[in-house]
């Protein structure tokens, strides 16, 4: 990862670690650079938001920078990210800009960069950026006269990615009760217009957005509110969305909660029984449950770890042709119709799921069992340190033959703080207990615990 750019774009709290004088010279930077690939020196570049209040500011900021380089600027509003990499892909854009910091607070914002291929902008033009935003470039020159770039009201992009969606759905969602919570985000403009298009009986929660509740308490990170009003009601099934859509969580008939393994799990045999799931794999990343790997082995589905992140997913399934990957929090790619996650894709993929079964959704787990799974955090001095300790290796070895095939233990190192994360997976919460405190303790012993 670079100074500014993580593995998901450039992000922080507004005005504070990412402010507009960044969001200025990003936009300088990218006006210039793809300016040059052109005859005329103009760029296209497309631009989304989500609905927190300093996502106006950043697009106002991006659109100075931009124009003030020659590029013609494209201004879809308030739009799901999936949204702008179809836009990006399927339309002539250098490039495409999404304002958001996804599922986290409203006073956090973030910058992320898709290429003209739809995916994220490559690490060694991320790191020009960088290096302008820190004048280790120098100057870039300003467009004068009529170089100068003109901004445009790009809302048909919007409704052209809705008209997408419209296409992916194999029959109608008629007499299906659908809940959606659409975070006070970005989903808000799209969802309900989907599915209501679709024939389904719509009923949204957290579609009133005002610059400060995206996320609060609503939403794919509080799907609480999303269980109790799909039991109110006696809804089919509910789907909740993260801040910028690209994340979607389930509510099944019952009101339990269908996570992204779930869902990795339901799609995925759906896909396997029409002969559409590619070289018979699932991906996955490490952080998947022992459960699904399980149930994945007794249906004869093979499945790749990779490591934690949907960058990482994305890179395998376009490696190596797979149909689909993803990851517990919702993120889930179908490399047939998009090329990032997108949030409401995934749930007209599940209404396939459950439409084609036949069936309810909570009657299509019979043969998976999600095993009971703990995660601590611990502070450490040192991480390399924590996981080259030889009594740790020693007592990870001793827990893993302990647990033997019925739960494992990880050991992983957070890629932005300094953390350690300390994961086990077993039959009981007690045995995940015993197991995960075991470790934390050790670690806490050995003096690598900070507070």
């Amino acid at each position: 990862m670079g100074k500014y750019f993580g593995t998901d774009g450039f992000r922080g709290e507004a005005n504070v670690d990412l402010t507009v004088e960044h969001a200025y010279k990003v936009g300088r930077y990218l006006g210039y650079y793809y300016g040059k690939q052109h005859e005329d020196g103009k760029a296209h570049v497309v631009i989304g938001k989500d609905t927190r209040l300093s996502s106006y500011m950043f697009e106002y900021s991006l659109v100075a920078g931009l124009t003030a380089s020659g590029a013609d600027v494209y201004l879809m509003h308030v739009t799901p990210t999936p949204s702008v990499s179809y836009i990006v892909r399927t339309g002539d854009f250098d490039c495409g800009i999404m304002i958001s910091a996804s599922h986290n607070p409203y006073y956090d914002n973030g910058i992320k960069v898709i290429n003209g291929q739809g995916y994220k902008l490559e690490a060694a033009i991320e790191n020009e950026i960088e290096q302008y935003i820190d004048g280790e470039l120098g100057e870039i020159p300003f467009a004068k006269k009529d170089s100068i770039g003109k901004t445009t009201d790009y809302t048909m992009g919007r409704n052209r990615y809705i008209g997408y969606l419209l296409t992916i759905p194999t029959r109608p969602f008629k007499g299906m009760r659908i809940g959606l919570d659409c975070a006070n985000g970005a989903s808000y403009l799209v969802a309900k217009s989907v599915y209501d298009a679709l024939g389904a009986k719509t009923y949204v929660i957290n579609n009133e957005p005002n610059g400060t509740n995206i996320n609060t308490d609503c939403g794919s990170t509080h799907i609480e509110k999303l269980q109790a009003f799909v039991k109110e009601k006696g809804l089919d099934v509910g789907f909740a969305f993260d801040g910028d859509a690209d994340r979607c969580l389930a509510v099944d008939d019952k009101g339990e909660i269908v996570d992204g393994d779930k869902i990795l799990y339901v799609c995925g045999r759906y896909l396997k029984d029409k002969g559409e799931l590619n070289n018979n794999t699932i991906v996955t990343t490490i952080m998947s449950n022992l459960g699904l790997y399980k149930a994945l082995d007794k249906k004869g589905i093979n499945y790749e770890k990779t490591a934690v992140g949907d960058k990482y997913v994305f890179e395998n399934m376009m490696e190596h042709g797979h149909s689909i990957g993803g990851e517990q929090s919702g993120h889930i790619i179908f490399s047939k119709y998009a090329t990032t996650g997108d949030g409401v894709l995934t749930s007209l993929m599940i209404m396939e799921t459950i439409l084609g079964r036949k069936v309810k959704l909570s009657e299509l787990f019979h043969s998976l069992t999600i095993y009971p799974q703990l995660l601590v955090n611990v502070k450490v001095s040192s991480k390399d340190a924590v996981m080259n300790d030889a009594d740790v290796l020693k007592l990870n070895d001793e827990i893993a033959a302990e647990l033997g095939d019925d739960g494992r233990l990880l050991l992983r190192q957070s890629g932005t703080e300094p953390v350690i994360r300390v994961m086990v997976e077993a039959a009981t919460d007690e045995l995940c207990e015993k197991y995960v405190y075991k470790m934390v303790d050790l670690i806490k012993a050995k003096g690598y615990a900070v507070e």
